[in-house]
């Protein structure tokens, strides 16, 4: 929300930050609350090519604008605002600006390559594999082959951020370095509202100021689709957890109507909540917004990445082993996200007076830290108590995916989906027949009744009946894990194709095509001729 509404605050000439969220919520509220997971994925299906078709537009015409890729690497190092801080080297690009897999060293370097590699992994595998929002569209394929296409398909989009997003923020900076390049706090604020950096403008400045008034509507729609498609999978998402893992333990009989009533409430309390964390955003951000994303996912998400690669690969693993390693790992990750927040990131031309451990130990080094040390303690406490029962096991690991033995818990699941699906009013049953065998006139219902229906998702038709038979099938299916050869064989070649682009990728990206001489040489030009004789 907070990325939507600086988007729109300057798209829509707006000073109210809080007005802002407030449009955004009200969209996707109504979006996800009246129209539940099928609007969210045929939503996300149609913004998916407008964002791409957009984004591909703003690329291919700033990447003109500088003289395509190598315009760019020589003048982003140029990119160096006309007003900087007295005897400081802040404002100017990095010497390593160019290389993806940074030194080592955290004092050098803002993304030492070790952290990256071992420090994202368990972030991408929390976000990829295990949450909701990602969980949710898989289990919703028509079959594996159609679950594992889609993810390969997401897999060769993922590679296009790179392009459309960090070139053009990029090209912002070379076309507008005295806005997104700012580091006098004035300046900064007379620019973008923000005393920190204006960094986070930098997408949005280049769609308003440099392209043509008809595509900045465009991409405007482009931006709308991107923020209310994220928002949209949340709301859903998170009111199904609440619902199914959370509300289920004090109403274990509550029945399908009572599940979709409080799943719309729950989505109206996380609103309130995501409008009250607003002002330790724009706290804590520091003004690079992707970098904060990133240091709360490392904070929070290796515990879930550590419990879920142990329980598909360790079949001893047990419930209080994921329960008490989950608790160790959240509680070591809050404790250093609060001291983070207290202390916050200090400016670049401010002292740092914070902890040496905050100093020192990157965000990336502690996810990776978090990670092992919750895997220590799931593998101690597992140890420790006694193993599940054999059943348990069925399908759940990646040892007994193609187990076929049925589970317990089978029955109890195929009830509770029938339930949930079975959308007629029990009091007014749809289907019911006289003892002739004709069907008894139905009754009208009520205009406020329909509406309440309609509100919760409940169906009054035949569908209903036909939606259960239809999910049957599709369960049955999935637990077979059937897959025709010649979809495998075409899936596995596709997914070995991508990891050989993106090794090639990350390793070209790696090799810094300037030296630091000749970077500085390229800077004390610009400064030279900005006035700035001593910096360098």
């Amino acid at each position: 929300m907070y990325s939507g509404a600086i988007f729109l605050q300057q798209a829509l000439r707006v000073s109210n930050l809080y007005l802002s969220i407030s449009f955004l919520l009200v969209m996707t509220s109504l979006c996800t609350v009246f129209g539940g997971l099928a609007a969210v994925i045929y939503t996300d299906t149609l913004q998916f090519f407008i964002m791409i078709g957009g984004s591909l537009y703003v690329m291919v015409k700033s990447f003109q604008e500088v003289g395509w890729y190598t315009g760019l690497q020589t003048k982003y190092l140029a990119a160096i605002p006309s007003i900087l801080m007295p005897n400081s080297t802040c404002g100017l690009p990095r010497v390593d600006s160019w290389r993806m897999l940074r030194d080592a060293d955290p004092s050098v370097s803002d993304m030492p390559w070790p952290a990256f590699l071992m420090g994202q992994m368990p972030a991408s595998i929390w976000y990829w594999c295990a949450d909701q929002v990602m969980v949710q569209r898989v289990m919703a394929a028509r079959s594996l082959s159609h679950a594992k296409g889609g993810t390969i398909m997401a897999g060769y989009a993922k590679m296009l951020p790179l392009f459309i997003i960090i070139f053009p923020g990029m090209i912002s900076r070379v076309l507008f370095p005295n806005e997104v390049g700012c580091v006098d706090p004035e300046e900064c604020y007379k620019f973008c509202g923000s005393r920190v950096s204006c960094s986070n403008s930098a997408y949005p400045k280049l769609v308003l100021e440099y392209l043509p008034s008809g595509m900045r509507g465009i991409m405007l729609s482009v931006m709308l689709s991107a923020l209310m498609s994220d928002l949209t999978s949340i709301f859903n998402s998170a009111s199904t957890l609440f619902t199914m893992d959370i509300w289920s333990q004090f109403r274990p009989k509550a029945k399908g109507r009572e599940q979709l009533l409080t799943g719309r409430c729950f989505i109206i309390i996380l609103v309130v909540f995501s409008i009250l964390w607003i002002p330790i955003i724009e706290r804590t951000q520091g003004g690079q917004l992707f970098i904060y994303i990133q240091a709360i996912a490392a904070y929070l998400a290796p515990p879930i990445a550590a419990m879920y690669c142990l329980a598909i690969t360790w079949k001893r693993m047990n419930e209080s082993g994921a329960f008490w390693g989950l608790m160790a790992g959240f509680v070591t990750g809050v404790v250093r996200m609060i001291v983070d927040f207290y202390y916050g990131e200090p400016a670049c031309y401010a002292e740092d007076h914070r902890p040496v451990f905050l100093q020192k130990f990157h965000y990336m080094y502690f996810a990776t830290f978090l990670f092992w040390v919750t895997v220590t303690v799931v593998v101690v406490v597992t140890l420790m108590t006694p193993p599940d029962e054999d059943w348990r096991l069925i399908r759940t690991t990646f040892f007994t995916r193609l187990d076929r033995h049925e589970r317990k818990d089978d029955l109890e699941l195929l009830n509770r989906t029938q339930d949930e699906l079975l959308l007629n009013s029990p009091n007014e049953p749809e289907n019911k027949y006289l003892e002739h065998g004709c069907r008894e006139p139905r009754h009208r219902i009520p205009w406020h009744r329909r509406f309440y229906n309609w509100l919760l998702g409940f169906d009054d038709s035949d569908k209903a009946q036909q939606q259960i038979m239809a999910m049957n099938e599709h369960i049955a299916q999935l637990t077979n894990l059937h897959q025709k050869k010649w979809e495998n064989y075409l899936l596995n070649f596709m997914l070995v194709v991508i990891l050989l682009v993106m090794m090639g990728l990350y390793t070209y990206f790696s090799i810094n095509p300037f030296t630091q001489e000749e970077v500085r040489d390229i800077q004390r030009a610009k400064l030279h001729e900005l006035g700035y004789n001593n910096i360098l």
